[in-house]
């Protein structure tokens, strides 16, 4: 073999390795795990939103509101972000993260002046790119730290306005 092909076969099980990792990552480690009941939508407010940066491109323009940031004892974070787009429409929604297994979930949307409650809302993987990115970017930018929620809220918030890509488990 030449050199060229050592590389070459040592990219491709680099790559290998890789998959094979962030496959489990994101497996359910706890098959008995339950969910606990989703709180009503948190009220929430466009001033003080922290920005989130999806993509360059984009449209719309995503913010979380700090203080709807929550954390429940079967470790989902909860939260509102709000989507602001050119032409000044606004919406938003109260989302949850799993962070154990790369999954977010929409509870409810706020499209003027109420809550619409989801009807049966589902776990998605957080590498689904509809409708949007900004979850998982508010997964590896804060709220998560590999497979756990980051710490404590104030920690997940602080890390949110001075974000470090996390998806590798490091800071």
């Amino acid at each position: 073999m030449r050199q060229s092909d050592f590389l070459r076969l040592g990219i491709v099980c680099l790559w290998a390795v890789s998959a094979l990792a962030a496959h489990a990552q994101f497996s359910d480690l706890d098959p008995d795990w339950k969910e606990s009941q989703a709180s009503a939508p948190p009220a929430f407010s466009a001033d003080g939103l922290i920005d989130i940066e999806v993509a360059r491109f984009a449209n719309l323009r995503f913010g979380i509101d700090p203080k709807t940031v929550s954390l429940t004892p079967d470790g989902v974070v909860r939260y509102v972000v709000v989507a602001n787009s050119s032409s000044g429409a606004r919406n938003a929604l109260y989302e949850g993260i799993r962070c154990a297994t790369g999954e977010v979930k929409v509870y409810a949307r706020h499209t003027g002046q109420e809550w619409s409650l989801t009807a049966n809302p589902q776990w998605r993987s957080l590498q689904d790119p509809q409708p949007s990115r900004h979850s998982l970017s508010l997964a590896r930018n804060g709220l998560c730290l590999g497979t756990s929620p980051n710490g404590s809220v104030q920690q997940m918030v602080r890390d949110l306005r001075a974000p470090v890509d996390t998806r590798f488990g490091g800071k």
